[in-house]
């Protein structure tokens, strides 16, 4: 009874293998899902333009194009919960209506306008130069003269 216990089946190596492979392919869409590239400035720029030009124009063409471009946004993991309200409100309120009133107009040029502030990237740009290098101080006349600051040493 104790050897039925003790021997080993066969099993645990097959499922040690499909469970590495599972973690590994989940790894690899977390993996994936962080590397989306965040929005140009030329897209959110397209949307604007196009709510505004909804605003102006008030034909369901126009207002239709702003929803248009408006939406997929909505759905883009990396963009922040404030840029995704004023996508929001532009979609809702981007409609054409009986009248052109001021109200309206504004109703879809503010959040329009807002757009590019609230949704730019919070990320530095990545240069060539690292932060750790100074760059070197053009020592003064004086120092020169009298020898610090790396001067003639005579």
């Amino acid at each position: 009874m104790v050897a039925l216990f003790r021997r080993r089946c066969p099993a645990p190596p097959l499922i040690r293998a499909l469970l590495s492979l599972g973690l590994m392919s989940i790894a690899s869409t977390v993996r994936a899902q962080g590397s989306v590239a965040y929005p140009t400035m030329e897209t959110l720029r397209e949307v604007q333009l196009a709510a505004l030009a909804c605003a102006r124009e008030n034909t369901s063409d126009t207002c239709r194009q702003a929803r248009k471009l408006a939406d997929p946004l909505m759905d883009h993991p990396r963009l922040p919960g404030g840029c995704k309200d004023t996508l929001w409100a532009i979609t809702q309120t981007a409609k054409p209506a009986s009248s052109n009133t001021l109200a309206r107009r504004d109703a879809i040029g503010d959040p329009a306008g807002r757009l590019l502030l609230v949704c730019r990237s919070s990320e530095k740009p990545v240069s060539g130069k690292s932060d750790t290098e100074k760059p070197q101080k053009e020592p003064s006349f004086f120092d020169r003269i009298f020898g610090r600051g790396g001067g003639d040493k005579n």
